[in-house]
C-alpha cells in the first residue's frame, strides 16, 4: 500500500518545499482516474497533489500522460489570467496549488446563478485567446500535434470509437454505424484554422465558487486533465452537459462582451454536434474500464445515450 505521506514529503522536497512543514494528508473525491489529495503545510498553505494510476490500470487511448495535458491548461489559464491552480512541480505526478471555493451547485438564487454564469462567459472567453503552436492533445497520447483541426478530430474520434470496439461498450448504434454517421459532419472541421486552449470539462463539478463579501464568484476552473488545443466551440459541450449551451443567455453575454465568437451557422451546428458526439462517446465508453456499477451504467444508458442519438441525428439533418 502507497504511503501518502511519504508521497507528499518527497514531492514536496522535490518542489523545494520543506517536507518537514506538511501538517495534513487528505484525499479528496470527485475524480474518476487520478488519485487527488491535498496537502497543508504547517503555515495553512494547501497544495493540490495529483498521482495517475499504474500503468497497468485499463483506460481510454487519450487518458494516456493526462497530466502533462492538465498541467499544460494551467500554464494557458495563467496566461489569460484566469483564477486556477497553478503548476508547481511535474514529474509522474502534478504538484499544484490550491484555489479557494467549493464545487458550483445548487445553493444559489437565480440572480446569483445568472451573475455567476456571465462571469463564466467572460472567464472562458479568455481561456480562448491563447494560442497554441498545432492541434491535439499535448500529451501526446494520440501522437503528435498536427498542423490541421480536422485531421486532429477526426484521429481523436477514431481513438474512441477503438475504445468501445475495444472494450465492447455499450452504444446506442454499432461502432460501425456510429462512425458511418459522424463521418457526414467532418468537412466542417476544416472552418477552425487556429488552435486555442479547450479545457473540455467545465461542468459544475470542476467549477469552484467561493463567496466574498456575501457575493459568490468563481474561485478556480480545475481539473484541466481533458485539455487539448482545438475549436473553441468544444468548450460549449461541458459548459452545458446534457443540455444546450444556446438557451445560457447569461454565459454567452458574458463570452460575447469578453470578445468570445459564439455564432451557431451550419458548419458551427455541425461541429457543435460532433463534440457532444466525442463527450458522450468517452462517457458511455469509460464505463467498461472504470467498472462502473450497475446504477452508474443504467444512467448513463437513459440519460447519455439519447443524447448521443440526438447528435448524431442533427448530424444527418445539417448534412
Amino acid at each position: 500500500m502507497v504511503d501518502s505521506w511519504a508521497r507528499a514529503r518527497h514531492i514536496l522536497e522535490e518542489a523545494g518545499l520543506p517536507p518537514e512543514r506538511l501538517t495534513r494528508v487528505r484525499p479528496l473525491t470527485g475524480g474518476t482516474y487520478n488519485t487527488v489529495e491535498e496537502l497543508v503545510l504547517d503555515d495553512g498553505t494547501r497544495h493540490v497533489l495529483k498521482v495517475p494510476p499504474a500503468p497497468s490500470v485499463p483506460g481510454l487511448r487519450h487518458e494516456r500522460r493526462l497530466l502533462v495535458s492538465e498541467a499544460e491548461f494551467y500554464r494557458g489559464a495563467a496566461e489569460a489570467e484566469v483564477p486556477a491552480p497553478r503548476v508547481v512541480v511535474l514529474g509522474r505526478d502534478l504538484l499544484m496549488t490550491a484555489v479557494p471555493g467549493d464545487p458550483w451547485d445548487g445553493r444559489f438564487t437565480g440572480s446569483e446563478q445568472a451573475r455567476l454564469r456571465e462571469e463564466l462567459g467572460r472567464q472562458v472567453a479568455r481561456l480562448h485567446r491563447v494560442r497554441g503552436t498545432a492541434f491535439g492533445y499535448p500529451s501526446g497520447a494520440l501522437g503528435p500535434l498536427v498542423p490541421d483541426w480536422r485531421t486532429a478530430f477526426t484521429g481523436m474520434l477514431d481513438a474512441v470509437l477503438d475504445d468501445a470496439r475495444d472494450y465492447g461498450a455499450q452504444l446506442p448504434r454499432p461502432v460501425d454505424e456510429v462512425a458511418a454517421a459522424l463521418a457526414p459532419g467532418h468537412f466542417a472541421l476544416e472552418e477552425v484554422t487556429v488552435p486555442r486552449l479547450v479545457h473540455f470539462d467545465l461542468w459544475n463539478g470542476n467549477i469552484l465558487v467561493e463567496r466574498v463579501a456575501g457575493q459568490p464568484r468563481i474561485g478556480g476552473l480545475i481539473d484541466g486533465e481533458r485539455m487539448f488545443w482545438g475549436d473553441p466551440l468544444a468548450d460549449f459541450v461541458s459548459l452545458a452537459l446534457l443540455g444546450d449551451i444556446r438557451t445560457d443567455e447569461a454565459f454567452l453575454a458574458g463570452y460575447r462582451r469578453a470578445g468570445g465568437r459564439a455564432d451557431f451557422d451550419v458548419p458551427a451546428r455541425l461541429r457543435y454536434a460532433l463534440y457532444r458526439a466525442y463527450l458522450y462517446l468517452i462517457m458511455l465508453t469509460e464505463t467498461v474500464p472504470r467498472e462502473m456499477d450497475e446504477e452508474q451504467r443504467r444512467w448513463r444508458q437513459e440519460a447519455v445515450a439519447p443524447q448521443l442519438e440526438a447528435a448524431l441525428a442533427e448530424i444527418a439533418e445539417l448534412s
